[in-house]
């Protein structure tokens, strides 16, 4: 298995710093979630997008994927299309760049059997109406467990209504386990259509959870990394942390060595 860090753990970090770190850590990819600090657009222009690519390609740092924000869940029917036209221009962008993989979110809805029957109808037909896009450009789509879809369960009922090679599952560690699930269930959900991992530890802090290094919450993620390694995931497995959304937390520049450390020790042990 292969190594990334998504740059949401540095939102302050210049695109070149975003590579230089990785290689001096060690990292094998980068996923991109943010650009100058901000969640990066579909709209970059040619010249963005090759100073990304060339400063990727110099580093030998891979680009292994691109975070949208899209969503999918919502009744609202003009909304839901204009969410299918906004991924369809992340799906492009990262074509142009060449990068393998965009990751998307389900979304949220009101909690109820019928609800949830209903936001899988919808989350599905969205990613049925990228599907043969991404087929023709080479680029998987990615349904992440977050949000309400932090149910697996939830996550594989709208991939087996799409039934498509190019949209799969990005298994992020800590929703599924916050919502109850162990790493058997999660896998077992997920296995048939798994392409990517985000790994990332935390504990509960009254009716809300803190992000700390791994090895120092309670989200299994050696026990992941060693089902993924039984299994024989040979995928990447990427390091998520949320300093972006979480700027109480500790820097990247020891945060990133650190989990670097930790996860190199848990895949020897696997």
């Amino acid at each position: 298995m292969k190594i990334a860090y998504s740059n949401l753990a540095c939102p302050e970090w210049s695109m070149e710093e975003v590579f230089t770190h990785a290689a001096e850590v060690g990292f094998d990819g980068v996923e991109i979630r943010l650009l100058d600090g901000n969640v990066i657009p579909h709209t970059i222009d040619a010249v963005v997008r090759e100073r990304i690519v060339k400063l990727a390609r110099d580093s030998g740092v891979e680009i292994i994927g691109i975070g949208a924000s899209t969503r999918f869940a919502t009744p609202d029917t003009s909304e839901r299309e204009r969410n299918v036209d906004e991924l369809l221009r992340y799906i492009e962008l990262a074509a142009r760049m060449e990068v393998p993989m965009v990751r998307t979110f389900g979304g949220g809805f009101k909690v109820g059997a019928a609800d949830e029957r209903e936001a899988v109808q919808f989350v599905a037909e969205g990613l049925t109406k990228v599907a043969q896009r991404a087929k023709e450009l080479g680029v998987s789509v990615l349904l992440e467990t977050h949000d309400e879809f932090s149910h697996s369960a939830m996550v594989r009922d709208v991939l087996l209504q799409v039934n498509s090679r190019e949209i799969g599952a990005l298994w992020d560690a800590h929703h599924p386990y916050r919502m109850g699930e162990g790493v058997e269930e999660t896998y077992r959900n997920l296995a048939p259509s798994l392409q990517h991992v985000h790994l990332k530890d935390a504990r509960r802090k009254g009716d809300d959870w803190e992000l700390v290094v791994f090895g120092e919450g309670e989200v299994p993620v050696q026990d992941v990394v060693q089902k993924l390694s039984d299994a024989g995931y040979d995928r990447y497995l990427c390091v998520e942390w949320e300093r972006k959304w979480h700027p109480e937390i500790e820097q990247a520049k020891t945060a990133l060595p650190k989990h670097m450390t930790i996860l190199k020790e848990y895949l020897a042990r696997a």
